[in-house]
């Protein structure tokens, strides 16, 4: 069967169905770009807190090498219990 529109409406047709696509691609390439953003932003977030953690631990670590040692207690001796009868 034969296409009986004539060329300017193929034409029209065609363009129409390229500038749908078009969009659909500028949409694709808006939300990568969107993603991408958040993944960076995540990974920013995530590098400050683990730095944060680890200058935390290394204060702790300081302040526990600098502080006396804790002395012993001396564990009560325990008593025999007595069975009643």
């Amino acid at each position: 069967m034969a296409d009986t529109r004539s060329t300017t409406e193929r034409d029209a047709a065609r363009n129409r169905a390229q500038q749908h696509f078009a969009a659909s691609d500028r949409r694709d390439v808006e939300v990568k770009q969107m993603i991408e953003d958040e993944r960076s932003a995540m990974g920013a977030r995530i590098a400050k807190l683990r730095a944060l953690r680890i200058a935390k631990e290394e204060a702790e670590r300081a302040a526990a090498a600098d502080a006396p040692p804790a002395e012993p207690t001396k564990a009560k001796a325990k008593r025999a219990k007595r069975k009643t009868i």
